[in-house]
């Protein structure tokens, strides 16, 4: 597959071309099991959303697409900040949040990871510099705003950005990855491009599928991937985010990969009519968790009886986070204006205070700076 497209990934077919190496037998074992353990919670969540209707927030659920936050997982350090859009999850689990407090957090309950009021879209794990947002786009900007700070402290830190292709709508982006390429800043970008932003295709909102050579316009190193084979997005990563702790600057990559829900919820939203049942099932068959798992069955002895103890163990932490979350309480809110103004800033409530308009007068002399 020499230039990559949603159109050529579907001409291609069946994918062949998932290689562990010896030297990397124990990663790809590390890597498969945190995959099932994404699947299989989000798995279990979707199928707890209804008809229980406990869950006090929209999710939006990330199975089919599980490889990237893999890789993640084990290149990011606790002190890397790791920002990303709505589809929050895996990102999350990536990043070592605890299982038991998102799923507190979906419920609305106080020990959430946020106290029960952020929700799916919107949670954060400030421990371990994790941090997601529903605003489009809002994870590149902010991610560059962190390597700004990494940089400047001069720290050996990076940050990363984890968002979808409709990210790359929005005129905040390119303005990002402009002064990212410009400050050399240490930063990565890792575009989730699953072709569909809620249900308009790619091909419906630009002229070509070309992300990467636009970004690498720019004076950014960037690269398209296969964003379902694992190994490939973990040897990427590794080798982008190492440059960028060297001070070489910051890279974008483009996974090429598929979401098997609907754009939010458990339902399915193909009554739609935006997507081809046989453009699902051909990214089915290419799935990111059978095609590694495939390979160390063949070649590394994985067997049946150590993935039966692997799914045992990962049920019984997803079982004990449901009785956490739906044993915890709700919280209590005395005051809701203190969710957006903290209390503790004292300086920030005088400046953001309100003047009252008879301070300002309509004879004021204006000084303009020269040279405008």
């Amino acid at each position: 597959m020499n230039t990559l497209t949603h159109a050529a990934i579907l001409r291609s077919g069946k994918y062949a071309d998932l290689k562990v190496s010896n030297e990397e037998s124990m990663h790809a074992l590390q890597l498969l099991q945190f995959m099932m353990r994404l699947r299989l919670c989000e798995q279990m969540l979707a199928d707890e959303y209804h008809p229980a209707d406990e869950m006090r927030c929209p999710v939006h659920f990330c199975i089919g697409q599980e490889a990237v936050p893999a890789a993640l997982s084990m290149l990011l350090h606790k002190d890397d900040y790791l920002f990303s859009h709505h589809r929050s999850h895996g990102y999350f689990l990536a990043k070592n949040g605890p299982m038991n407090r998102m799923f507190a957090e979906l419920y609305g309950k106080e020990t959430g990871a946020n106290g029960g009021i952020a929700g799916s879209q919107d949670i954060s794990f400030a421990r371990e510099n994790f941090f997601s947002g529903a605003i489009l786009a809002g994870a590149t900007s902010i991610a560059m705003g962190a390597a700004l700070g990494i940089k400047l402290q001069g720290l050996n830190h990076v940050a990363v950005a984890g968002f979808g292709e409709s990210a790359t709508d929005e005129g905040i982006f390119w303005e990002t990855i402009n002064y990212a390429a410009y400050a050399k800043l240490p930063v990565i970008f890792v575009c989730e491009n699953n072709k569909y932003s809620v249900f308009s295709p790619q091909d419906k909102r630009s002229p070509s599928d070309n992300l990467t050579e636009k970004v690498s316009a720019f004076g950014m190193r960037s690269k398209a991937i296969y964003g379902n084979d694992v190994m490939t997005a973990y040897r990427t990563l590794s080798e982008e985010i190492d440059r960028a702790r060297r001070g070489e600057g910051p890279a974008f990559i483009e996974a090429y990969t598929y979401r098997w829900n609907g754009h939010y919820g458990p339902e399915s939203d193909d009554l739609v009519g935006y997507r081809d049942a046989s453009e699902l099932e051909a990214w089915k068959a290419n799935c990111p968790i059978s095609l590694l798992r495939n390979e160390l069955i063949n070649n590394y002895g994985f067997n049946n009886e150590l993935e039966s103890e692997w799914k045992q163990a990962i049920k019984k932490e997803i079982e004990d986070s449901f009785n956490f979350a739906k044993s915890s309480a709700f919280p209590v809110i005395k005051d809701w204006k203190n969710l957006n103004i903290c209390p503790t800033q004292p300086l920030a409530d005088r400046l953001l205070r309100e003047v009252p308009y008879e301070k300002y007068s309509i004879e004021q002399k204006s000084i303009q700076t020269k040279g405008y």
